[in-house]
């Protein structure tokens, strides 16, 4: 018999291809578990980010709802920080709360001044949900008073609504120009209310923000002038810890179902290799009986569990990683925003990891078929051959 694995794999029954169907669906699993984990990540992550970048310049003492406090949109700092590798852009923002009225309607919002934040003065960005409470719509006027030590009461055009991360009704953020925030605090061109640091990609892990959080918080210090007004830097993060502990409890169950899926397709897969030896028991014993050895044997059962274990990675991977595509770019499978943020299952096919998941499931897979390989030293030859 030239190729024995060949002539074993071509006598399995059903029974036994059944591993290959599950270690398929787990690897099927573990993927699209791996992708949907860091799906959530990166589009909070980025949410988080759109509203009030990675890092935040602040000043020491905060005052959101009157127009006292105030720091230099051109500090000394400025061009040392903004030449660091990890640092995109740097954007100069005004903030202040206030009340939106809308015939019988009010709403207490944070209106938020960029450069880019609208087109035209007197034009502003609202988020949906806030046009779903107050009934607007884009070209429609509103009435809008800033709280502070004098009330200032504006009257404002809806230039646009765009789709927010963060759309609870307590945090809405309604974007407008930086000039208009200005002249409503009575401020200077070269006044904000703080900076707000965006990073690049590769710099946007949670430990990588913490740690440019110290670094750009020592720099402000070492080329800030004593005459500006004392600033520190903080984590956009630090705001919402409740959604990062929520992504980490993702993560917990990322790993999680990876350990489970490891053990069911181990299992499956010792199962299917038993009943594969039980259906070769014969042919074992007359392998013995040529004088092939155990390690021989069992090198060839290895050898044919394997070939099972990387078919079944191969459809597995295929399979989820064209659900993952599905998903990432036409968005067929909805979620309530209200309880995930997003209004979609997000997806977010990173290599890495995948490459990293199917490598440990493979190994463990293989190192579990140890287990049944141990009944080839167990067969008899002069048995087999009486039964035949």
């Amino acid at each position: 018999m030239s190729n024995p694995s060949s002539f074993i794999a071509s006598k399995m029954s059903f029974k036994g291809r059944l591993p290959l169907i599950c270690i398929a669906l787990s690897f099927f699993i573990i993927i699209v578990a791996v992708s949907i984990s860091a799906g959530f990540r990166n589009e909070i992550r980025e949410g988080i980010s759109s509203i009030s970048g990675d890092l935040q310049i602040l000043p020491q003492s905060q005052n959101t709802l009157g127009e006292e406090m105030s720091i230099e949109r051109y500090p000394a700092y400025l061009d040392s920080i903004s030449k660091h590798p990890a640092i995109e852009k740097i954007v100069p923002v005004v903030s202040r709360v206030g009340i939106i009225k809308q015939a019988e309607h009010i709403h207490g919002v944070l209106f938020k001044a960029v450069p880019d934040g609208a087109d035209s003065s007197g034009f502003v960005r609202i988020p949906r949900r806030l046009s779903q409470i107050l009934k607007l719509s884009e070209g429609d006027k509103m009435t809008v008073y800033f709280i502070g030590a004098k009330t200032r009461a504006r009257r404002l055009t809806v230039e646009s609504i765009y789709d927010a991360i963060l759309d609870s009704d307590d945090k809405l953020v309604v974007y407008m120009p930086l000039e208009d925030m200005q002249r409503v605090n009575n401020w200077s061109s070269d006044r904000v209310s703080s900076m707000e640091i965006y990073l690049k990609n590769a710099y946007k892990s949670e430990s990588q923000i913490q740690t440019l959080k110290s670094d750009i918080g020592g720099m402000m210090y070492v080329y800030g002038s004593e005459e500006e007004v004392p600033v520190y830097c903080v984590a956009s993060m630090d705001y919402y810890p409740q959604l990062f502990d929520w992504l980490n409890l993702i993560d917990f169950n990322v790993v999680f179902i990876l350990l489970l899926m490891i053990i069911v397709a181990g299992f499956n897969m010792i199962s299917g290799l038993l009943i594969l030896l039980f259906e070769s028991i014969s042919l074992i014993g007359s392998l013995k009986a040529f004088g092939m050895t155990h390690a021989g044997i069992r090198k060839i059962f290895v050898k044919l569990s394997s070939r099972i274990v990387l078919k079944g990675l191969l459809i597995g991977n295929l399979s989820a990683i064209v659900l993952c595509l599905i998903q990432q770019y036409f968005h067929v499978i909805p979620l309530d925003p209200v309880n995930y943020f997003v209004s979609y299952v997000p997806v977010h096919l990173n290599f890495m990891p995948i490459v990293l998941a199917d490598v440990v499931a493979y190994a463990a897979i293989l190192l579990l078929m140890q287990i049944p390989c141990a009944f080839i030293s167990r067969i008899d030859p002069a048995q087999t051959m009486r039964m035949e």
